[in-house]
């Protein structure tokens, strides 16, 4: 039996609700920001001149969207600052613990309203290394002599 293409079903892409992966998806609502603004400082441009900081807060979307997507630094969408500015500013904030209180008090304020449930809280073990040629875990083969 001879079939040809026009026998295949076509498929139609919808793309009505699509999101491009580059599209500017995560962002702080205005409540969110004023809760940890005070944490990272910013003082705007001066009229002396220079080339003045980029806002924090698009730095912290930028850092955002690459922790939720799970994307490399470099595939920073060009909706947020350069890919340089929001590592150096993710290893900055990091070091000082800015981003670990920003975290803690979204997450106070999201328990006190009753809004998490921790019995669905897991631990991920994505990043624990498993190299390979490891062999001080694994049992010793019986068929195997001991080594001089």
């Amino acid at each position: 039996m001879l079939m040809t293409l026009v026998w295949w079903p076509k498929r139609h892409r919808s793309f009505t609700n699509s999101v491009s992966k580059t599209d500017r998806t995560v962002s702080l609502t205005d409540k969110q920001w004023s809760l940890i603004a005070d944490l990272f400082a910013w003082t705007p441009p001066s009229n002396k001149g220079g080339r003045p900081k980029v806002h924090p807060r698009d730095c912290l979307e930028g850092i955002l969207w690459v922790l939720v997507t799970g994307a490399r630094w470099k595939d920073l969408p060009k909706s947020y600052p350069s890919k340089a500015t929001c590592h150096r500013r993710f290893q900055q904030w990091t070091e000082e613990g800015i981003l670990e209180e920003a975290w803690r008090r979204l997450l106070k304020i999201l328990d006190d309203s009753g809004q998490i449930n921790w019995s669905e809280a897991f631990a991920d073990g994505t990043f624990a290394s498993a190299k390979k040629g490891v062999n001080r875990l694994a049992r010793p083969s019986v068929a195997r002599g001991q080594r001089s």
